[in-house]
């Protein structure tokens, strides 16, 4: 998939596929990319420790582009209230939802949250994911946001995956501002007055978001945050049209945001807007399967109108606990109608873009970090095809083994 990105239209189809493939990587980087025979005659390549993958499916890392990494708990109790026919916004009235995890996080220690994520990145490489995006959000308090960007910080210096830290403390108003007249409003100036100022004084994040929805914030609010935090170098990201069309794409698009996420209520004017833009439409097919929704957003149209489209988990407690991208691209093909090769592109060079990091990860090439997920299937289509099974053999990350196969089976 070489090339700096994005792919849109009919060029989500070329993978560019190589037969009998090789890759020479020299200090974390991709310094030859090939036939295999061509590589293998390079002088240095001679000279290079041997890695047979067996004639497997290796692709760029996956790159997750929407995750809620640090939380406390599961909301299992929650999944069967919705399977009982409870919907989303009914269990966030009665204090469930995002304010139920909000609970538990302020509740925890640093060190206890930093095992919990510390086992999902694992389990993110296990799938063949080497970088991931990771919002804050489940804080909502300055203490308790600050903690979690620390730890975001913190796990990238430990561990090989890649993060890249997103504040968002706009996530809904927190129980504590729900009671005082003009709360929102309130929640808002704290935000911009005090937390994105420290955020971006600190570097603890290089994106903001909003989650700009029914029950969440107006456009207006959204708009207010998002400009302050590109007032001080935070690049915007946009929760967007997931529970009602509130024109949150509309101002993504305007605000020349990084990404929009969801989708699932957007019109034809959102799809032409972000045709137009170099806005990411991320797409999060593993929420309205969890949830049970029959509306999925609208990838067909996107994709044929000529937008940017990602795929992401969502990895979040409530309405995606999943660390599996090949589920996510299984869900794609089945329920977005997105073909095979069109949900790698989305996955990897396309999402790669929606972090701003498409001149350094997505795709095989000379210069880029040698990030790999190699599957144990004769053919690429095999990965979405295998719903729920889990057939990558090894994950690389800037050249080295993070996660195997036979590692595991030892």
């Amino acid at each position: 998939m070489r090339g700096r990105g994005p792919r849109r239209g009919n060029s989500l189809s070329n993978l560019g596929i190589i037969l009998d493939g090789a890759l020479l990587v020299r200090d974390g980087l991709i310094a030859a990319a090939g036939g295999r025979s061509k590589v293998e005659s390079l002088p240095e390549a001679k000279r290079a420790e041997k890695l047979d993958l067996g004639g497997r499916v290796v692709l760029p890392g996956f790159v997750d582009s929407h995750t809620h990494l640090i939380h406390a708990a599961s909301r299992a109790e929650e999944y069967e209230l919705k399977i009982a026919g409870a919907s989303y916004e009914e269990i966030a009235s009665k204090g469930g939802g995002i304010l139920n995890s909000v609970e538990k996080l302020r509740a925890a220690t640093a060190e206890s949250l930093k095992l919990r994520a510390h086992a999902a990145l694992r389990g993110f490489s296990a799938y063949g994911t080497t970088t991931i995006e990771a919002k804050s959000g489940y804080g909502l308090d300055a203490s308790s946001e600050l903690k979690i960007l620390a730890l975001h910080r913190e796990l990238a210096a430990e561990q090989p995956v890649e993060i890249a830290s997103t504040f968002l403390g706009a996530h809904v108003v927190p129980p504590e501002f729900r009671t005082k007249r003009d709360g929102a409003d309130k929640y808002v100036a704290l935000l911009v007055e005090k937390l994105i100022p420290e955020i971006a004084a600190k570097r603890l994040a290089e994106f903001c978001d909003v989650f700009c929805d029914r029950g969440a914030f107006t456009r207006e609010q959204a708009k207010y945050v998002l400009r302050r935090g590109q007032e001080r170098g935070l690049v915007p990201r946009l929760h967007a049209e997931q529970l009602s069309r509130t024109r949150a794409t509309q101002l993504a698009v305007e605000l020349e945001a990084a990404s929009c996420d969801h989708l699932e209520q957007i019109n034809a004017s959102d799809v032409r807007a972000l045709a137009e833009s170099n806005t990411v439409a991320t797409l999060l097919p593993g929420c309205d399967f969890h949830l049970g929704l029959q509306k999925y957003a609208p990838a067909r149209a996107l994709i044929e109108g000529g937008a940017i489209v990602s795929l992401a988990t969502d990895y979040n407690p409530g309405t995606s606990p999943t660390l599996s991208m090949p589920m996510i691209l299984s869900l794609a093909c089945t329920q977005l109608r997105m073909t095979p090769a069109e949900a790698i592109t989305a996955s990897t060079i396309n999402a790669a873009y929606a972090l701003r990091r498409q001149t350094t990860i997505g795709s095989l090439e000379v210069g880029k970090q040698a990030d790999l997920a190699v599957f144990g299937v004769a053919d690429y289509r095999e990965i979405p095809y295998y719903f729920g099974v889990n057939t990558c053999w090894m994950t690389l990350k800037r050249g080295q083994v993070i996660c195997s196969a036979t590692a595991s089976a030892q």
